[in-house]
């Protein structure tokens, strides 16, 4: 708002040079030769660098996937692959060094889709993997699917494409490095994951942990697009190790749109029973992933695809069937949802197509099979709490559903604009169960110290990207310690100075960094009763916090204001410094595989879209959109509001406009400018309703509200546009072409579909076959002491 937040571009610091990286324009390519000479001759120019002038070790987020390479030594496999780094005195003398340099190219044939890559397994794009340009194969089976679909009196199949899409997010990448005539390393980043960079660093540039910090500067958008260690951040450290000086790489535009981990083409089959009354028998999806060049997190937006759909849904049987392949495209990865907007959209619009066979109103029938709280589900996921059913009614009351739904038909309207509503739902985690790399140790950490001014420094190593997390934090510590939100001081993501965060993803720093702030407090709050109740004559458990007081409450007039009262607790205990940690329940299934998908608790959402679609010209108009969301708890109604809407405007782009297109490796339009999303004038009114169900595992009953109301949105637009027009367009962005197209069909007594009319020749591995655990009791549901008066 006022312009004072300094981002990593923001950051100049004395002597600072700029580096520019040369990236390949070949898809996919041999290096012959890097001849650096003319570059470094050009005036202006500090160093060069190569890979060849870099320790060779390959790296990843995920341990199962170490394929990427800071500056790439023998073979490009995309466009944009960086392959040298120029450090000057100013970006312009750096981005002309890049052009001096002179590279040898052998090009090899790029294969750039699903089917190519499957149907030329003699062009490797890489040597490992679970064949052929398969990155990651996955077979899980839970019941018997065949016989469940001989119980159903319907049975469906169906095929769905998702188009992929990126973050864009307003701030580019960007990175300052700072190598001190100490020997230690200090990199700010534009990351969401300090800790992770943090580790890669030192095991990358071989230098000891311990003298690495990294300190993640305020992001300006993530959405899941600066969850990797980046080419740049690299090489700007080891540029500022051989010049002396600090060095900033900052991405132009063009750069984001190719390094950019988004979401996942991904082709799906889905095949579904159902009985009479809109019960699901049984389930079985398989998804083809187009994962691009590299493993990124790529092998659990695999898993993703398919192990969370069980969570909103009675789904007694189940079985899932994946595959992630390598294309000679930037490298997809986690994009808000992560994995399951896509599994989401085909699920939905599937159990809309059922319910007409069926003669069901789409909403009534989700309403009758929503997920019962507390069970398990058929792949041995653990559900808490569940407000779908809430969801559901309260958006039908609040969009006049009924009416609408059955008001308005395809056709009927006599104006060449008509009119449709769309109802879909969905489930998401609040934090992921296991760690990207395994141990024992807390997922997240704390260190609260109170001062004698009256102050409190909180210390945490989880980064806001813009969800609030350090207000809510914050306000966390000023609830437990009875202080005004003003006093507590939050000093977050620094590798050096804060404890243990895993990063800003999977919807996890409200639930696992608040947890770790509540146990801080409370143990800085017991020793300040501790020596107030010894001052005051009083046991420890006679006292409370409130408004900056620590007293009796019969007795408040000899209440201590709280600055005294951390002189009394640090006259008794020395410096009042306490630590907080928190790891998620251990609810992995044992199975191969397990270990993705299990959340200390899901959030659920439903929405209702209503719209208008121009027979003439395909055009969509969206006029309101009413979402429902369960988030446990709304600890600040305005920012939960906030990220519900935004996930709104996100899924609008998904459904309508957003895509990811390349022509031989080029992408088409690397530009805000060519590559639309929706502005003010295309986001319609968005009618936002909070469902609070008190979650046990939750800081105060708060469960995640950052990425599970997008999931719902695509699907619903789908469902609405078939409402209006009668038209069924399986498959994102929806756009004008495609609807009139399926107009065109109908019109010639064709199926009035566009969407995948086929699917990849692929022999998934033998499944997994585990017992189904449908309907079991949850887990052991821990109360905390902090809010089981509540729940009482």
């Amino acid at each position: 708002m006022t312009g004072e937040t300094r981002y990593a571009d923001d950051l100049v610091l004395p002597r600072m040079a700029h580096a520019k990286l040369l990236r390949s324009s070949h898809a996919h390519a041999r290096i012959r030769g890097i001849d650096t000479t003319r570059a470094r001759a050009l005036p202006g120019v500090l160093a060069v660098i190569t890979g060849a002038d870099l320790p060779r070790v390959r790296f990843g987020i995920l341990p199962v996937s170490q394929d990427e390479e800071a500056l790439c030594t023998e073979k490009v496999r995309m466009v944009g692959d960086a392959v040298a780094a120029v450090a000057a005195v100013d970006e312009e003398t750096a981005e002309q060094a890049c052009r001096l340099i002179d590279v040898a190219w052998e090009p090899l044939p790029a294969l750039m889709s699903i089917e190519e890559s499957l149907a030329h397994p003699e062009v490797r794009i890489h040597e490992y993997g679970d064949g052929p340009n398969v990155h990651k194969s996955v077979a899980l089976q839970f019941g018997d699917v065949e016989a469940a679909f001989a119980r159903a009196d319907l049975v469906r199949e169906d095929t769905f494409y998702y188009e992929g899409s990126t973050h864009l997010p307003l701030e580019q990448h960007a990175a300052v490095a700072h190598w001190g005539p100490d020997g230690k390393l200090t990199l700010w980043s534009s990351t969401q994951t300090p800790h992770y960079v943090h580790r890669l660093l030192a095991k990358i540039l071989d230098v000891p942990a311990a003298h690495v910090r990294v300190v993640a500067a305020p992001v300006g958008g993530g959405f899941g697009g600066k969850l990797d260690p980046f080419a740049h951040e690299i090489a700007a450290c080891h540029l500022s190790r051989l010049t002396g000086r600090p060095v900033k790489i900052a991405l132009t535009r063009e750069e984001v749109f190719y390094v950019h981990r988004g979401r996942h083409p991904v082709l799906m089959w889905l095949k579904t029973g159902f009985t009479r009354q809109g019960d699901i028998t049984g389930c079985h999806i398989k998804t083809w992933l187009d994962g691009g060049a590299y493993g990124s997190y790529g092998v659990a937006s695999t898993f993703y695809t398919g192990v969370i759909n069980p969570v909103s849904y009675k789904m007694p049987v189940y079985k899932f069937e994946g595959a992630r392949i390598f294309t000679n495209k930037p490298p997809c990865g986690p994009k808000r949802g992560h994995g399951t907007p896509q599994p989401r959209f085909a699920l939905e619009v599937q159990l809309d197509r059922a319910a007409e066979q069926l003669g069901l109103d789409p909403a009534a029938m989700r309403r009758r099979i929503v997920t019962e709280p507390f069970t398990k589900t058929a792949n041995h996921l653990t559900v808490t709490t569940t407000g779908l059913a809430e969801c559901i009614d309260r958006v039908v009351e609040a969009s006049g559903w009924r009416t609408k739904w059955r008001g308005w038909r395809a056709g009927e309207a006599p104006s060449e604009k008509k009119r449709g509503v769309g109802l879909a739902c969905s489930a998401y985690m609040t934090g992921a169960g296991t760690a990207i790399y395994w141990n024992a140790m807390p997922h997240s950490g704390v260190v609260l110290r109170a001062d004698r001014s009256g102050a409190v420094a909180l210390l945490c190593g989880a980064t806001d990207i813009g969800q609030g997390s350090d207000s809510i934090l914050a306000s966390f510590a000023a609830e437990v310690l009875g202080i005004a939100l003003k006093d507590v001081h939050v000093h977050p993501a620094d590798t050096t100075l804060t404890p243990v965060d895993l990063g800003s993803y999977s919807s996890r720093v409200t639930l696992m960094c608040g947890m770790a702030t509540i146990q801080a407090a409370e143990r800085l709050r017991g020793a300040i009763f501790e020596a107030v109740a010894k001052k005051l004559e009083v046991a420890p458990g006679a006292l409370v916090a409130r408004g900056g007081r620590v007293g009796v409450p019969e007795d408040w007039d000899t209440a201590v204001p709280f600055a005294q009262a951390v002189e009394l607790g640090e006259a008794m205990h020395g410096v009042l410094a306490f630590p907080g940690s928190y790891a998620p329940p251990r609810r992995a299934g044992k199975y191969k595989g397990g270990g993705v998908g299990p959340s200390p608790c899901y959030s659920y959402t439903a929405s209702v879209v209503d719209l208008s679609v121009d027979e003439e010209t395909g055009e969509i108009e969206l006029h309101d959109v009413w979402i429902a969301h369960d988030v446990g708890r709304a600890l600040n109604p305005l920012l939960v509001e906030g990220q519900v809407e935004g996930s709104v405007y996100m899924g609008i782009g998904e459904a309508l406009m957003e895509e990811q297109v390349f022509r031989k490796g080029l992408h088409k339009t690397p530009s805000m400018l060519d590559y639309k999303s929706p502005t003010t004038l295309e986001t319609p009114d968005i009618h936002t309703i909070l469902v609070e169900t008190d979650d046990p595992e939750g800081p105060f009953g708060a469960k995640e509200a950052g990425q599970g109301p997008l999931l719902p949105i695509m699907p619903a637009i789908a469902n609405a546009v078939y409402h209006a027009v009668g038209v069924r367009i399986d498959e994102v962005p929806i756009t004008p072409d495609k609807i009139l197209r399926a107009l065109e069909a109908r019109r010639r007594g064709k199926p009035a579909r566009v969407g995948p009319e086929k699917l990849p020749l692929f022999a998934f591995k033998e499944p997994v076959v585990v017992e189904s655990a449908f309907g079991q009791p949850a887990d052991a549901v821990v109360v905390r002491p902090f809010q089981a008066e509540r729940l009482a």
